[in-house]
């Protein structure tokens, strides 16, 4: 048989979106505002009932990570703020 070219069927895949399961929740450009709507968003989803097991896995994995990233956060910023006010000092 001679060879001839076969189209490949597979699509091209999407550009990723910075708010997908494959983006690392440690991403620099997402502040804690967007985290925050991120996690609501993922509550929503997961609430929907219309993922499969393996998205909704996903999805939560997601969430864990971006629920960690922003406490890290909020930690930070009530660390600096009690610095700022010496309660740090008074503590000691």
């Amino acid at each position: 048989m001679p060879d001839r070219p076969t189209a490949d069927r597979r699509q091209a895949a999407p550009a990723p979106d910075p708010h997908t399961a494959d983006t690392p929740p440690d991403a620099p450009e997402m502040g804690l505002e967007d985290r925050l709507a991120r996690i609501e968003e993922i509550v929503r989803l997961l609430d929907s009932d219309s993922l499969s097991l393996d998205e909704a896995m996903a999805l939560y994995q997601e969430g864990v990570g971006h629920v960690r990233r922003a406490k890290g956060t909020l930690n930070a910023a009530e660390l600096k703020v009690m610095e700022l006010t010496g309660r740090l000092e008074e503590d000691a």
